[in-house]
């Protein structure tokens, strides 16, 4: 069972007069926070296009390294997803639109849900956890945030 600690800080406020342009705007703190993460998480956008990955959900996600998934679209960039029956299959387009990343963004919600990753060459997939956020930019949702956990 996974656990959770949380702790309460100081909320960050930008000093006046700083931008707030998707670079320097939640967004693109987001971005900057999911790069440099050591947990398995996910930033795209609301064209799907990976905007930021850390080293370990690339790992998990059998995707190789980060420079090679950011500002590809996510279900482009290599991630193979199957289903969960005894000879794993590729997912339909159907079915890859119910993933968390995705149903997030598209519902403006909290999307939960198990996927089963499949890295070259294997005969099994790896089953993982998703908790999917929507991220605002400007009041509208401008992509998803996730994090990953192996189960």
């Amino acid at each position: 069972m996974a656990h959770v600690e949380l702790s309460l800080s100081e909320a960050f406020v930008p000093a006046p007069g700083t931008p707030t342009e998707q670079g320097s705007g939640n967004f693109g703190q987001w971005s900057d926070t999911v790069s440099r993460a050591a947990e398995p998480c996910l930033l795209i956008d609301a064209e799907t296009t990976v905007v930021a990955i850390s080293s370990s959900g690339c790992e998990l996600l059998c995707l190789g390294a980060p420079e090679d998934v950011i500002g590809r679209p996510l279900l482009e960039g290599g991630l193979r997803l199957v289903d969960f029956t005894a000879k794993p299959s590729e997912l339909t387009e159907q079915e890859t639109d119910k993933i968390p990343p995705l149903l997030a963004l598209h519902s403006e919600r909290l999307a939960r849900g198990l996927l089963r990753v499949q890295g070259a060459g294997t005969d099994a997939g790896t089953t993982v956890d998703a908790i999917s956020t929507p991220v605002l930019a400007h009041g509208e949702v401008a992509g998803s945030l996730t994090f990953f956990s192996a189960v």
